[in-house]
């Protein structure tokens, strides 16, 4: 249990009253995140030019957790030596659907010995995107997410935009929510992409209580421009006050292609750390 559940709990249980009881859970809106992470895609050109400087640096801005977008030849052992080192963890790991098809066993071995908890497929080619190919993919995501569970891990999908565009008169982020198993298959819901696909995440927070295990923190500017966290008029407070019904655990900072890639995360950073909900 996490210290925003266990205060709601201990406040419903604790608490006689209603006035004491209200107090209570307007004290849970303005706690702070717990965790705060980047997806390390946002500094990939850096990662490849100095990969264990860069982390230097991402950790020197604050940030506890990374999920990382690939290796960049490092092997998993000298990752997680340097994640210890630098007293980060990485929760979760973006892994393209070719080599979860091509190799999961390796997959999970990797996951393993970084320490990651969640695999996570982070998108779709274009001529994937149909309904045949989607359900096949909701059959195979189950598949994973099994294969997953039984190593001690959990499985999800990272969206897009594409996922919101209507098919058949159904939407394709609904069909994989329906098709795949809660049980087995998870959600990282990007807020930019669901926002620039026209959709309210509130919405799919209740339609689909505790299936958000992780989201990407990315903000919307003007013309649907990605800025740094805090630039732009998404209202994240609002959507993390909802974390508990989503079933959200772990936050990560991107944005996809930052004219400054480490003053982006540290802005975003700065941003994060300063708000409550």
């Amino acid at each position: 249990m996490n210290r925003r559940s266990f205060m709601k709990t201990s406040a419903g249980a604790a608490l006689g009253s209603l006035p004491l009881a209200h107090a209570a859970l307007a004290m849970l809106r303005t706690l702070p995140l717990e965790r705060i992470g980047v997806q390390l895609y946002t500094v990939r050109k850096l990662m490849q030019a100095d990969f264990a400087g860069t982390l230097e640096q991402v950790a020197a801005i604050g940030y506890k957790e990374v999920e990382f977008a690939g290796y960049f030849d490092n092997d998993p052992e000298t990752v997680r030596t340097l994640l210890d080192r630098l007293g980060l963890t990485a929760p979760a790991a973006h892994v393209p659907i070719d080599l979860l098809r091509k190799d999961l066993p390796g997959v999970i071995e990797t996951a393993r010995i970084i320490g990651h908890h969640y695999v996570v497929c982070p998108w779709l080619a274009p001529e994937e995107r149909v309904p045949k190919t989607y359900r096949e993919n909701a059959a195979f995501f189950n598949r994973v997410g099994e294969a997953c569970r039984k190593a001690g891990l959990v499985f999800a999908y990272h969206n897009h935009d594409f996922e919101f565009e209507p098919m058949e008169g159904r939407m394709p982020y609904d069909l994989l929510l329906e098709e795949t198993d809660s049980d087995l298959v998870k959600m990282e819901l990007d807020l930019f992409w669901i926002t620039r696909g026209g959709q309210d995440p509130l919405a799919y927070f209740k339609r689909y209580p505790g299936r958000f295990s992780l989201c990407h923190v990315k903000d919307m500017g003007e013309g649907g421009k990605m800025v740094a966290v805090g630039q732009g008029h998404i209202d994240f407070a609002k959507i993390f006050a909802q974390a508990s019904e989503a079933g959200l655990q772990h936050y990560f900072v991107e944005h996809d292609n930052p004219d400054d890639a480490l003053a982006s995360i540290r802005a975003s950073y700065t941003y994060l750390s300063g708000l409550t909900f």
